[in-house]
């Protein structure tokens, strides 16, 4: 079992994730595109109590596409979201992928909301499971 350590751009807020992700995902909603500033946000979901906050954060509360409320937490200095609770799924935390800055990190097998993909972007031969 390989502790993973995830943080922001200044390093201020970390998320120490010391089990293997249950889900690596794919995340195509428009909400997803606005916060991450890319065309789709790449997730990994973690039992909550293998996740260790440290750091400051503010947080950013939102109803999701399934209605559920989705709360975000960024880091105050530099602004990076690093994690979020879903209000679906409380035995869960989910953190941004690129804020491990680890590029052998576990492949997405989960892609969501492909209907707002952009035309051009293409799944994943890694993704196993797909939902419009």
């Amino acid at each position: 079992m390989q502790e993973r350590t995830a943080s922001c751009c200044c390093g201020g807020l970390r998320v120490a994730c010391k089990d293997e992700p249950v889900r690596v995902s794919i995340c195509h909603c428009l909400e997803c595109q606005k916060r991450t500033g890319a065309v789709f946000s790449t997730n990994a979901r973690f039992a909550k109590e293998s996740v260790n906050v440290s750091g400051p954060s503010n947080s950013y509360s939102r109803k999701g596409d399934s209605g559920n409320d989705v709360a975000f937490h960024f880091c105050p200095a530099c602004g990076s979201t690093v994690y979020w609770t879903l209000g679906g799924c409380p035995e869960f935390v989910a953190v941004a992928v690129g804020c491990f800055a680890d590029p052998g990190f576990v492949a997405p097998r989960v892609s969501v909301y492909e209907a707002r993909a952009h035309h051009w972007v293409r799944r994943p031969e890694c993704v196993a499971e797909h939902h419009e």
